[in-house]
């Protein structure tokens, strides 16, 4: 053999060296891939809505609640038992569950760490670190028409 073409050979030692050394590269790569997709979640945009129609009047009683949509987040109505209808944001601000009105209470209850709100949305009890976002409520003929303040 010529000097010059077994000089720009590869050793198999090296062929496998380079080899594995890939695999292992590819490996990492794809382990972290996921890892790093879990710990830094992609940025969803929110639909933009300013208001919505949550509901006709006639289909909810007095002590009760109802989920909506809002967008893409629900949205909880509710009309009080003197007949006052609110609305607020329906995820929890403690881990983001979805909240429920609870007519035995007469409160919105969160069911995942037993977070409670009153009908201002406030937090009563439980570990919520802050309010519900609440939404303005205003009666269109039939239809119940929640809007974001502003």
């Amino acid at each position: 053999m010529n000097p010059e073409t077994q000089s720009d050979r590869i050793s198999r030692r090296s062929f496998i060296n380079y080899l594995l050394g890939g695999g292992l590269v590819a490996t990492t790569i794809s382990s972290l891939y996921p890892l790093i997709g879990f710990v830094m979640p992609p940025r969803i945009r929110e639909v933009v809505k300013s208001s919505v129609a949550a509901g006709k009047v006639k289909d909810l009683s007095p002590n009760s609640g109802r989920i909506f949509r809002f967008g893409d987040k629900p949205g909880i109505l509710i009309k009080a038992p003197s007949g006052e209808l609110k609305a607020f944001s329906a995820v929890c601000t403690h881990l983001a569950c979805i909240v429920q009105y609870r007519e035995d209470l007469g409160h919105i209850w969160c069911a995942c760490h037993n977070g409670h709100y009153d009908l201002n949305g406030k937090v009563i009890s439980g570990p919520p670190p802050k309010p519900l976002e609440e939404y303005q409520v205003n009666v269109a003929g039939e239809e119940i028409v929640v809007s974001k303040g502003g």
